[in-house]
């Protein structure tokens, strides 16, 4: 089968999307498909091996310009051809984040109308592209890419799916009048696709009202991992401090972009409760993950915060970590929290940590949720409150053998099932299936 992955890209930080969307490419190559996996707005930032083309399509300079200028609306190739460079948009991405919502508005529903919208050269470049290549899947890594799937389904005559991947999040932070004439849009154009991927049920369930689809046509896929070079199934290796008789006996790790989103302030709030209490040993808290310049400020509020109650030395954010960081930060932990206040649509970082043995303390809403109820790995709070976080770790730091059980039990179960050629076999069957014209969804 010939399949062209469309994956947007991130500028300079890690994503999650990306993340997904290369290691599905590489797993559906590894199981005989004849994948092309090709960037757009930039290039991808992943931790794994890169299986993208070197070209980038809709590249964000472009549509930046097409969408500020009617001059780069007709501008020749050759301009578009160096505007679209890999080392430009990478360059570019470097100096910072370009992805933020808030002032995104009119360019977001201006894609999303796609040929009627401010870059339909765009659209006609990479339809005209497609043509070339001739596939027989077209797969969005998001349905805000919709907007050129119109074109390519009347120009190609193939199926057009596309994966939920928390895009609620992001047009949520719209300004109106934005907003509401992006999710009309996006309600039209979504409902024209042949499929959609859902990473969870929640999530199915969620954007089948927000998008206003037939639940029966979201398919949910759970995501599964390359789990090269994660701890084996058994007994988590932990990094010992035995030789360092000051070093914190436990560790909590927080894993993800630092952001308000994502919950670590309560991290931080709960670790003062858990100090507080004498039946608890020394206890530090590890953050890792991608920190945009715009965030830097909730940061240093949380390092403050700490400082002026004497627990600096038991916080540290380490930055953004690669892979061989990723897993060695993660084999480090006693356990896991991610204690995000958006509910989250995959949870891929509490996955990365389950394939080490670490037991996790999550949220109990969103993907979360339905992830510990099939692993038994980790232990569920209220969301948003920091003391229910800090009781559900105090339980698990006080038991350490209830701890190592739950993080075994979870590792079976990510090596059983989240794996990346599970993965792979579950979403060709999709493909196969939208091919023959199947209106069915999977739960």
């Amino acid at each position: 089968m010939r399949l062209v992955y469309l994956a947007a890209g991130a500028g300079g930080m890690y994503c999650g999307a990306c993340l997904h969307a290369n290691t599905l490419a590489a797993a559906l190559q590894h199981a005989g498909q004849d994948v092309l996996l090709v960037p757009v707005y930039t290039p991808l930032r992943i931790d794994e091996e890169d299986v993208s083309t070197g070209r980038v399509v809709f590249g964000g300079v472009n549509v930046y310009l097409q969408q500020v200028s009617a001059v780069f609306r007709h501008t020749p190739r050759f301009v578009d051809k160096l505007l679209d460079h890999p080392a430009l948009l990478k360059r570019l991405a470097r100096r910072g984040s370009t992805v933020r919502p808030e002032g995104l508005g009119a360019m977001c529903v201006s894609v999303l109308r796609g040929e009627e919208g401010r870059q339909r050269k765009e659209v006609e470049k990479t339809v005209r592209w497609l043509e070339e290549i001739r596939p027989e899947v077209v797969h969005l890594s998001t349905v805000l890419l919709a907007g050129m799937a119109r074109e390519i389904r009347r120009r190609l005559g193939v199926p057009v799916v596309a994966t939920l991947s928390g895009e609620d999040t992001f047009l949520d932070r719209l300004p109106e009048p934005y907003r509401a004439e992006a999710r009309q849009v996006l309600r039209q154009r979504a409902g024209e696709l042949e499929g959609l991927i859902a990473l969870s049920r929640y999530y199915a369930d969620f954007m089948a009202e927000y998008l206003a689809v037939d639940r029966r046509r979201i398919h949910v896929i759970p995501p599964g991992l390359n789990l090269e070079g994660h701890a084996p199934a058994g007994p988590p290796q932990r990094a010992s401090t035995a030789d360092d008789s000051s070093a914190p006996q436990v560790t909590i790790g927080c894993l993800g972009r630092v952001c308000e989103d994502k919950g670590l302030h309560l991290l931080a709030e709960a670790l003062e409760l858990l100090v507080r209490d004498a039946r608890h040993p020394g206890i530090r808290v590890l953050a890792a993950g991608h920190l945009a310049e715009a965030d830097r400020p909730y940061l240093e509020q949380i390092m403050a915060r700490l400082r002026a109650k004497g627990l600096a030395d038991r916080f540290q954010y380490v930055g953004q970590v690669d892979r061989a960081e990723k897993i060695a930060f993660l084999q480090s932990l006693d356990v896991v929290s991610l204690p995000a206040i958006v509910p989250e649509s995959k949870g891929l970082p509490v996955l990365e940590a389950w394939a080490n043995g670490v037991p996790a303390v999550l949220p109990g809403h969103g993907a979360f949720v339905e992830l510990v109820e099939d692993t038994g790995g980790g232990l569920l709070h209220q969301p948003g409150d920091a003391v229910a976080l800090a009781a559900a770790l105090g339980e698990l730091i006080r038991d350490p053998a209830r701890a190592a059980e739950l993080g075994r039990r979870a590792q079976q179960a990510v090596f059983d099932r989240y794996h990346a050629a599970l993965m792979a076999r579950r979403t060709i069957a999709l493909y196969e299936q939208v091919l023959r014209g199947a209106s069915g969804g999977s739960r």
